[in-house]
């Protein structure tokens, strides 16, 4: 049975052109000529890939995606923008609102049938993702009714990819719901007057972004970055309030995150206040040891975002512990060679 695409574009001759090209190329394709259109055959015929244009009548792309969204039998079907914008804050709207790729017209027959391809490839290797990732939370709702229930929700959201550098929420951005990180890592930095950045956190797989905004019903608190391209689920907050209104058990395990979180800050607080350089160094060194194994990449700049420190100081202590065989060192890859003698370095 052959993949099914839409096609939603008020032009009359791209439309017909994509559609000529995906009918080429084996896709069974449905096609509307307008966002209210889309919507309406998108639900009726649930198509593996969905291509829309944003400025349109009646119902722009963003409203299609957002209308699609709210729908669990649409909302993780991947979405693909056609626009001839182009501009950085109109491909983050739509990254932040869900959608998964961008096409800027005019593209070619091998730069449309590439992402569509590159799409469905990825949506596959999702579900392998989430089968881990979901095997993992019973550690979160065990012995409760709740784990089927989260695993209903996540497995009705849409994983997005981020790019490295690609920043997910920034410091005082509302707190739309909780990020589940299934692939990659995820730095989060606080900014201070003078403009210094402090990394309060890298966070890997399986691990969770939001849960202080999400329980405090706040804005986010800090500005979480993607360190390497990673795959994310973002769970609406209307979601989890229901589902922490009804398995009180849930609540207190994300209290348990929370309260681990707040010490780990507290932590770092008191190593920044009372700690040497190189005390501080060798618990910075020391955590991402015990969070990633004896062997990590990690740059100069965020290094010293972790320890408070200037990137000139982390290059002159890094090779003082190398020249010590503390650690070894290449580029940005670091081996811990001495684990007890630098969890037992003093001011």
């Amino acid at each position: 049975m052959s993949q099914k695409v839409l096609i939603i574009e008020d032009n009359n001759d791209i439309r017909e052109n994509v559609v000529e090209i995906l009918e080429l190329a084996g896709y069974t394709v449905f096609e509307a000529d307008n966002g209210k259109r889309g919507v309406e055959l998108a639900v009726k015929n649930l198509p593996d890939v969905i291509l829309c244009d944003i400025m349109m009548p009646e119902l722009d792309g963003y409203g299609v995606l957002f209308m699609l969204n709210k729908n669990p039998e649409t909302a993780a079907i991947p979405f693909i923008f056609l626009t001839a914008k182009a501009e950085r804050i109109d491909q983050r709207k739509g990254m932040e609102m869900g959608a998964d790729d961008y096409l800027t017209k005019p593209f070619d027959d091998i730069e449309l049938l590439s992402a569509i391809e590159s799409r469905l490839r990825k949506k596959t290797a999702q579900q392998s993702f989430y089968s881990q990732s979901l095997e993992n939370l019973s550690s979160i709702v065990s012995k409760s009714n709740g784990l089927a229930e989260l695993k209903r929700i996540i497995g009705e959201r849409k994983a997005r990819l981020v790019k490295k550098d690609q920043v997910i929420y920034y410091d005082g951005d509302k707190g739309n719901g909780l990020y589940l990180i299934l692939k990659g890592r995820v730095k989060t930095v606080k900014l201070a007057n003078d403009s210094r950045e402090l990394m309060t956190a890298i966070h890997l797989a399986e691990e969770y972004l939001g849960v202080n905004a999400m329980l405090s019903n706040e804005a986010y608190t800090d500005t979480a970055t993607a360190m390497e391209d990673s795959l994310l689920c973002l769970i609406p907050k209307d979601q989890l309030d229901n589902l922490l209104n009804l398995y009180p058990d849930v609540a207190r395990e994300f209290i348990k995150l929370l309260s681990n979180h707040i010490r780990d800050r507290e932590e770092q607080l008191l190593q920044l206040a009372y700690n040497s350089v190189r005390k501080r160094m060798a618990d910075t060194l020391m955590r991402l040891h015990k969070q990633q194994g004896e062997d990590f990449k990690i740059s100069r700049e965020d290094l010293a975002a972790m320890a408070g420190v200037a990137t000139e100081t982390v290059s002159r202590t890094l090779t003082d512990f190398k020249d010590e065989s503390l650690i070894d060192k290449k580029g940005s890859q670091i081996t811990i060679l001495s684990p007890e003698r630098l969890a037992k370095m003093k001011n």
